[in-house]
């Protein structure tokens, strides 16, 4: 099984090994210390900013999805209402048709919204085994394992990717389980937790408090949501105390970018109805103001735009001047 998943995720791995040995050549010839572990570090980080932006068209394809599935949702319940406290085997099964010919007729699928996440899994297992293989390079000589990696990391790169330490005090290839007493090592990894979970913590906030609609924080879901809101810094400390320190920086950085990318869609793409669409709203409200833009809605909620001219300012007029015109009127 093991040799299946690795002939598997060859490809992804030869890929993600040639993008890191890009940047660590790019930066060796920028006048970086090949060797040094902020060197390899700053490749991590240029490793990371390739593969989410790559990843953003299957992002945009999860939030229509996502968007699809809100606008069916109320004729989702209400199937759900119709068949509420039945659990014979009939009403089941006939609540079970009655919702896949909705979702057929909408042209929806609830997994839809899951595929992005399960396309992106390769990808960072295929990450974690690059980043272990190569700080692992001692241990795998030990072992008689090869120790170049699938494509471009050779022996020398892999040597000098194992024996990497960020300000020569902290080894990449170590985590707080294997620091046998490095404090360095220690402090640093709990630092990226904490900052781990304070970007999840705010992504997941953000998320929750304005991009969800009255209907959707009524639903049970919901509420699934705030527990893993606070569970989640549980499993981040599982894996800062596992997880070597050059693994921790990719998945730091690419918190990060979730963070900031989530941020730019909920301000730009909202969910209708919740709290973001509303201020959205407002913005291109005050927007189109500022522009002469009035937007007009009668009585059966259509909309029409309307632009309002300049009129021009008649300018006042003095007594003086309003006695001399009156008398030239009558001669």
């Amino acid at each position: 099984m093991p040799d299946i998943i690795n002939t598997i995720l060859w490809p992804i791995k030869w890929v993600v090994e040639a993008i890191l040995v890009f940047f660590h050549t790019v930066l060796e010839g920028a006048g970086l210390d090949a060797d040094a572990g902020l060197t390899w570090v700053l490749s991590i980080v240029g490793l990371v900013l390739v593969i989410r932006a790559a990843l953003i068209p299957i992002f945009v394809k999860q939030i229509k999805s996502q968007r699809r599935m809100l606008e069916v949702a109320p004729q989702i319940k209400k199937i759900q209402d119709k068949y509420k406290g039945k659990k014979d085997q009939f009403s089941r099964e006939a609540m079970s048709r009655e919702t896949m010919a909705m979702y057929k007729k909408t042209g929806t699928n609830p997994l839809s919204s899951c595929l992005p996440l399960l396309l992106q899994m390769p990808i960072f297992f295929s990450l974690f085994s690059v980043l272990s293989h190569a700080q692992n390079y001692e241990k795998n000589i030990r072992d008689g394992l090869n120790v170049a990696g699938v494509g471009l990391m050779n022996d020398d790169l892999s040597k000098s990717f194992g024996a990497a330490s960020l300000f020569d005090i902290a080894p990449l290839h170590l985590a707080i389980s294997t620091a046998n007493g490095n404090v360095a090592v220690i402090i640093i990894a709990v630092i990226m937790v904490i900052l781990m979970t304070g970007s999840q913590f705010i992504t997941q906030l953000q998320i929750m408090s304005k991009n969800q609609s009255a209907e959707m924080k009524a639903s049970p879901m919901y509420k699934q949501q705030r527990i893993l809101l606070y569970l989640l810094p549980l499993v981040f400390a599982f894996s800062g105390f596992t997880f070597p320190l050059g693994v921790m920086f990719y998945w730091l950085v690419s918190n990060f970018w979730t963070m900031g990318q989530q941020f730019l869609v909920i301000r730009n793409l909202p969910t209708p109805g919740s709290e973001a669409a509303l201020a959205r709203e407002a913005r291109l409200a005050k927007r189109q103001q500022r522009k002469g833009i009035v937007i007009i809605e009668d009585e059966a909620g259509s909309t029409a735009v309307e632009e309002v001219k300049n009129v021009q300012r008649q300018q006042p007029v003095g007594k003086n001047r309003a006695k001399k015109k009156s008398g030239s009127n009558k001669r």
